[in-house]
Protein backbone atom coordinates (compact mmCIF):
# COMPACT_ATOMS: atom_id res chain seq x y z
CA UNK A 1 0.00 0.00 0.00
CA UNK A 2 1.06 3.19 -1.22
CA UNK A 3 0.10 6.84 0.48
CA UNK A 4 -0.79 10.17 -1.13
CA UNK A 5 2.79 11.42 -0.04
CA UNK A 6 4.27 8.05 -2.42
CA UNK A 7 3.04 9.66 -5.95
CA UNK A 8 4.90 10.49 -8.52
CA UNK A 9 4.75 10.46 -12.15
CA UNK A 10 4.47 7.44 -14.11
CA UNK A 11 3.00 5.80 -10.63
CA UNK A 12 0.50 3.04 -11.55
CA UNK A 13 -2.61 2.43 -9.57
CA UNK A 14 -5.21 0.34 -9.16
CA UNK A 15 -8.69 2.85 -8.91
CA UNK A 16 -11.76 2.83 -9.73
CA UNK A 17 -12.36 -0.36 -12.18
CA UNK A 18 -8.91 -0.73 -13.69
CA UNK A 19 -5.45 0.75 -14.25
CA UNK A 20 -4.31 3.96 -14.01
CA UNK A 21 -0.78 5.85 -14.86
CA UNK A 22 -0.61 9.40 -12.93
CA UNK A 23 0.62 11.44 -15.60
CA UNK A 24 0.62 14.82 -13.32
CA UNK A 25 0.30 15.65 -9.57
CA UNK A 26 0.10 18.63 -7.25
CA UNK A 27 0.31 18.95 -3.22
CA UNK A 28 -2.58 21.54 -2.37
CA UNK A 29 -2.62 23.34 0.45
CA UNK A 30 -5.77 25.38 0.91
CA UNK A 31 -6.00 28.29 3.25
CA UNK A 32 -9.07 26.36 5.09
CA UNK A 33 -9.46 22.93 5.03
CA UNK A 34 -7.32 19.61 4.58
CA UNK A 35 -4.59 19.12 2.48
CA UNK A 36 -5.20 17.18 -0.52
CA UNK A 37 -3.14 15.86 -3.54
CA UNK A 38 -4.82 16.77 -7.38
CA UNK A 39 -3.84 14.52 -10.10
CA UNK A 40 -4.24 13.45 -13.61
CA UNK A 41 -5.01 9.77 -14.30
CA UNK A 42 -4.78 7.67 -17.63
CA UNK A 43 -6.52 4.83 -18.21
CA UNK A 44 -4.05 2.01 -19.17
CA UNK A 45 -6.83 0.13 -21.17
CA UNK A 46 -9.07 3.30 -22.72
CA UNK A 47 -6.58 5.89 -22.72
CA UNK A 48 -8.82 7.83 -20.95
CA UNK A 49 -7.59 10.89 -19.31
CA UNK A 50 -9.56 11.86 -15.37
CA UNK A 51 -8.62 14.14 -12.89
CA UNK A 52 -8.80 13.60 -8.98
CA UNK A 53 -8.32 14.73 -6.06
CA UNK A 54 -7.00 11.93 -3.07
CA UNK A 55 -7.29 13.17 0.48
CA UNK A 56 -3.69 13.65 2.27
CA UNK A 57 -4.33 10.18 4.55
CA UNK A 58 -5.68 8.24 1.64
CA UNK A 59 -4.51 4.80 0.90
CA UNK A 60 -3.35 4.01 -3.05
CA UNK A 61 -3.29 0.51 -4.14
CA UNK A 62 0.51 0.57 -6.19
CA UNK A 63 0.72 -2.17 -9.39
CA UNK A 64 3.98 -3.42 -9.61
CA UNK A 65 5.55 -2.83 -13.32
CA UNK A 66 7.78 -4.98 -14.83
CA UNK A 67 10.17 -2.98 -18.09
CA UNK A 68 12.02 -4.83 -19.91
CA UNK A 69 14.03 -3.98 -23.65
CA UNK A 70 11.90 -4.75 -26.90
CA UNK A 71 12.57 -3.84 -30.44
CA UNK A 72 10.01 -2.52 -32.57
CA UNK A 73 9.57 -4.57 -35.75
CA UNK A 74 6.46 -3.44 -37.96
CA UNK A 75 2.97 -2.42 -37.90
CA UNK A 76 0.32 -5.01 -38.81
CA UNK A 77 -2.85 -3.43 -38.73
CA UNK A 78 -4.49 -3.09 -35.44
CA UNK A 79 -1.11 -4.26 -33.78
CA UNK A 80 2.25 -3.04 -33.34
CA UNK A 81 4.97 -5.88 -33.52
CA UNK A 82 7.83 -6.21 -31.04
CA UNK A 83 10.85 -8.57 -30.60
CA UNK A 84 12.64 -9.74 -27.37
CA UNK A 85 16.15 -9.20 -28.31
CA UNK A 86 17.48 -12.18 -25.45
CA UNK A 87 14.70 -14.74 -26.76
CA UNK A 88 13.37 -13.52 -30.31
CA UNK A 89 10.76 -13.93 -29.06
CA UNK A 90 7.59 -11.44 -31.08
CA UNK A 91 4.62 -9.68 -28.91
CA UNK A 92 1.97 -7.66 -30.76
CA UNK A 93 0.44 -4.88 -28.43
CA UNK A 94 -2.66 -3.28 -29.79
CA UNK A 95 -3.01 0.33 -31.28
CA UNK A 96 -4.94 1.14 -27.86
CA UNK A 97 -1.96 0.13 -26.03
CA UNK A 98 0.55 2.29 -28.12
CA UNK A 99 -1.83 5.40 -28.29
CA UNK A 100 -0.10 8.87 -29.72
CA UNK A 101 3.43 7.75 -29.59
CA UNK A 102 3.17 5.58 -32.65
CA UNK A 103 4.31 8.65 -34.53
CA UNK A 104 7.83 7.82 -33.17
CA UNK A 105 8.01 4.39 -33.52
CA UNK A 106 10.59 3.75 -36.35
CA UNK A 107 11.80 0.10 -37.21
CA UNK A 108 14.10 -1.16 -34.80
CA UNK A 109 13.89 1.31 -32.53
CA UNK A 110 14.86 -0.23 -28.91
CA UNK A 111 11.76 0.76 -26.27
CA UNK A 112 10.93 -0.24 -22.67
CA UNK A 113 7.73 -2.80 -22.61
CA UNK A 114 6.03 -2.10 -19.13
CA UNK A 115 4.27 -5.74 -17.98
CA UNK A 116 2.16 -6.54 -14.93
CA UNK A 117 3.80 -9.27 -13.40
CA UNK A 118 0.90 -11.37 -14.91
CA UNK A 119 2.34 -10.30 -17.99
CA UNK A 120 -0.55 -8.21 -19.00
CA UNK A 121 1.29 -5.20 -20.99
CA UNK A 122 0.71 -1.51 -19.90
CA UNK A 123 2.48 0.61 -21.79
CA UNK A 124 6.02 1.69 -23.56
CA UNK A 125 8.80 3.98 -22.78
CA UNK A 126 10.51 5.17 -25.79
CA UNK A 127 14.27 7.08 -25.98
CA UNK A 128 14.30 10.45 -24.71
CA UNK A 129 15.35 11.46 -28.54
CA UNK A 130 15.21 9.34 -31.95
CA UNK A 131 16.32 10.21 -35.27
CA UNK A 132 13.48 10.66 -37.98
CA UNK A 133 13.99 11.42 -41.63
CA UNK A 134 11.51 14.20 -42.53
CA UNK A 135 9.42 13.37 -45.58
CA UNK A 136 8.04 16.90 -46.28
CA UNK A 137 8.27 20.39 -45.53
CA UNK A 138 7.52 23.93 -45.96
CA UNK A 139 9.32 25.82 -49.05
CA UNK A 140 12.04 28.61 -47.90
CA UNK A 141 10.27 32.10 -48.31
CA UNK A 142 13.37 34.53 -49.50
CA UNK A 143 14.23 36.58 -46.77
CA UNK A 144 13.12 34.32 -43.78
CA UNK A 145 16.40 32.99 -42.82
CA UNK A 146 17.25 35.81 -40.22
CA UNK A 147 14.30 35.90 -38.41
CA UNK A 148 15.24 32.67 -36.00
CA UNK A 149 11.97 31.53 -36.78
CA UNK A 150 10.97 27.68 -38.29
CA UNK A 151 8.81 26.48 -40.97
CA UNK A 152 6.18 23.09 -40.63
CA UNK A 153 7.58 19.67 -41.51
CA UNK A 154 6.34 16.13 -41.65
CA UNK A 155 8.48 13.42 -40.86
CA UNK A 156 8.57 9.82 -42.22
CA UNK A 157 6.08 8.66 -39.89
CA UNK A 158 3.86 11.39 -39.74
CA UNK A 159 4.92 13.45 -37.15
CA UNK A 160 4.50 17.38 -37.67
CA UNK A 161 6.55 19.98 -36.09
CA UNK A 162 8.49 22.75 -36.75
CA UNK A 163 11.98 22.80 -37.83
CA UNK A 164 14.52 25.74 -38.96
CA UNK A 165 14.37 26.98 -42.64
CA UNK A 166 17.76 25.12 -43.32
CA UNK A 167 15.95 21.56 -43.13
CA UNK A 168 14.88 20.36 -46.27
CA UNK A 169 13.14 17.04 -47.40
CA UNK A 170 15.22 14.14 -46.84
CA UNK A 171 17.33 15.06 -43.78
CA UNK A 172 17.73 13.41 -40.75
CA UNK A 173 17.30 14.98 -37.37
CA UNK A 174 16.97 14.52 -33.71
CA UNK A 175 13.14 14.23 -32.18
CA UNK A 176 12.56 15.03 -28.76
CA UNK A 177 9.98 12.33 -27.82
CA UNK A 178 8.92 14.23 -24.54
CA UNK A 179 7.94 17.67 -26.14
CA UNK A 180 7.39 16.12 -30.24
CA UNK A 181 10.00 19.18 -30.93
CA UNK A 182 13.50 19.50 -33.46
CA UNK A 183 16.77 18.92 -31.39
CA UNK A 184 19.21 18.95 -34.15
CA UNK A 185 20.43 17.82 -37.30
CA UNK A 186 21.52 14.17 -37.34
Amino acid sequence: MATTSDIRNGMMIEFKDGIYEIIDFLHVKPGKGNTFVRTKLRNIKTGQVLENNFRISEKLTEVRVEKSKKQYLYHDGDFYVFMDNETYEQISVPSEVIGDLDKYLIENTEVTMKTTPEGEIMGIELPTSIVMEISECDPNVKGNTASGGGKNAVTQTGLKLTVPFFIEAGDRIKVDTRTGSYQERA
